[in-house]
């Protein structure tokens, strides 16, 4: 039986880049052009993932497993204008998205840890929002996008 060896460097491939990555895949446009049919591409990735550990230990948890995509600056800027966020330019900020404790006092804590932890790194924390949570669970299953 032969055993698969690993390619040669080439193009975007390097060899020295092996290495195990249970649970991960990776898909993007060879030029950076954006596409919704990325997203979708990305979603059918992670749902081909379940079986390798994009779900966590509890059905009921999340555990973080998503897709990375770019930051949307043209809908970010229209979604702070409302907010009364200014925005810098597009790559002069970031966004983070963080499950926070829905009691109410705890979530207050996490949230000074957040501003410290920024300003400690010499940013500035520009606004956030909290958005909305569905407790209901739902079906793995992302066939619908």
């Amino acid at each position: 039986m032969a055993h698969p060896t690993t390619p040669t460097a080439q193009g975007l491939y390097n060899p020295s880049n092996e290495h195990d990555a249970c649970g991960v895949g990776f898909i993007a446009h060879i030029k950076g052009e954006k596409s919704h049919a990325l997203v979708q591409h990305g979603l059918r990735i992670l749902d081909n993932l379940t079986h390798r550990g994009a779900t966590g230990y509890d059905p009921l948890l999340g555990d973080g497993a998503g897709i990375l995509i770019q930051i949307p600056d043209a809908f970010l800027r229209r979604e702070c204008s409302e907010l009364g966020i200014s925005l810098p330019d597009p790559g002069n900020y970031g966004v983070a998205m963080v499950f926070l404790p829905q009691d109410a006092a705890s979530r207050a804590g996490v949230e000074t840890l957040i501003r410290q932890f920024v300003e400690a790194e010499g940013q500035s924390l520009l606004g956030c929002t909290h958005l909305p949570v569905c407790t209901q669970r739902k079906s793995p299953s992302r066939q619908n996008y």
